[in-house]
């Protein structure tokens, strides 16, 4: 891809990145009082059965994840044209998500500026190693490596640690104005906790609100694992590194089918979501259909991403994930060319 066609690229999407308030608005309204329906027929189900219960809890966790979208634009600022109007419903869906506004958004701008780029990682990403790393690492790193990129471990513990504990401390070197948000943030989610607790009773709370988070944080675990881990994904070092490639090749369009795209906020569309992060939700599959470039980007559908489950290191010399089994052959391969048996 060249200058001349990033730039080309890049332009032709820009008259996607308008938010429209009619339309921002109207998402709120289809997302969160749905979201706060389901919840109360959830309470309602308890009364007959718990396993009936479970019905109105797991689409509840669907919406849940479609309010993180809206929490996720407005770090981006490309819900509303207002920053104050962002702030404040970003704010207000960080508490229902559990994610601190400014917080996430310094960290997710900084995975935006940095996604693929080998020589920047750690910060707002998966931790992902390279086949040499890997095995030049110790011990102790290798086995956390592998505990971390277990899926029990990633989509099962990873809720709980990431969202519910780790969300709740600042970040080194945070600035005042996000302390203070965090800081609102974690009182404003204790005081919707007690309500509501003392509303329906804690045992009710408990299971509605734990089965809704834990379901909806492993989806969004999943999503966001999907969306840059696939066999042909796109890392470079920062010589190489380029945004445009990073945002086209290394981010995939997720094709899901109708319900979910609705449930997911279009995030499917991660592509053009890096390409330009002021693109609001509602308009990313409509920047996609008409960009043509942006239709021919690695897709990947529900069945071909259950491959990415297998996806552990990055293989610098065929650009490709691969297992750690794959990766220990490469290895191996690699030594016997290396070394000529004597004549």
């Amino acid at each position: 891809m060249t200058l001349q066609n990033t730039k080309t690229l890049r332009k032709q999407v820009a008259p996607f990145e308008k938010s429209t308030t009619k339309e921002s608005i109207w998402q709120l309204i289809n997302t969160v009082l749905p979201f706060i329906g389901l919840w109360f027929i959830s309470y309602i189900s308890l009364s007959v059965s718990y396993w009936l219960a479970l019905v109105p809890i797991i689409i509840a966790a669907g919406f849940l994840v479609r309010i993180f979208i809206i929490f996720h634009d407005c770090t981006h600022h490309s819900f509303f044209k207002s920053r104050r109007a962002n702030r404040i419903v970003g704010t207000a869906m960080g508490v229902l998500t559990l994610f601190p506004f400014d917080q996430w958004g310094h960290e997710h701008s900084i995975h935006h500026a940095t996604s693929g780029n080998l020589d920047k990682r750690g910060t707002g990403d998966i931790w992902t190693l390279t086949v040499e790393e890997y095995l030049a690492a110790p011990l102790s790193i290798r086995l956390a490596y592998r505990f971390y990129r277990n899926p029990l471990v990633m989509f099962g513990l990873g809720p709980f640690y990431q969202f519910l504990l780790m969300n709740r401390f600042n970040r080194k070197g945070a600035k005042k104005k996000e302390r203070n948000n965090t800081y609102l943030t974690n009182i404003l989610i204790v005081a919707l906790a007690a309500l509501l607790s003392w509303a329906v009773g804690w045992q009710s709370f408990l299971f509605i609100q734990g089965f809704i988070f834990f379901l909806s944080g492993s989806v969004g675990i999943w999503l966001f694992y999907v969306q840059h881990t696939f066999e042909d994904s796109y890392f470079e070092e920062d010589q190489e590194w380029e945004y445009v490639k990073a945002a086209v090749e290394g981010s995939s369009f997720y094709k899901l089918p109708k319900f979910f795209q609705f449930l997911t906020g279009n995030i499917g569309f991660h592509h053009v979501h890096h390409l330009s992060p002021r693109v609001p939700n509602y308009k990313l599959e409509e920047a996609h259909k008409n960009t043509p470039p942006l239709q021919n980007v690695p897709t990947i559908s529900l069945l071909t991403s259950l491959k990415s489950l297998r996806f552990r290191l990055w293989d610098e010399k065929s650009k490709n994930f691969v297992s750690f089994k794959e990766g220990r052959a490469l290895a191996q391969q690699s030594i016997s060319v290396k070394v000529k048996p004597e004549l």
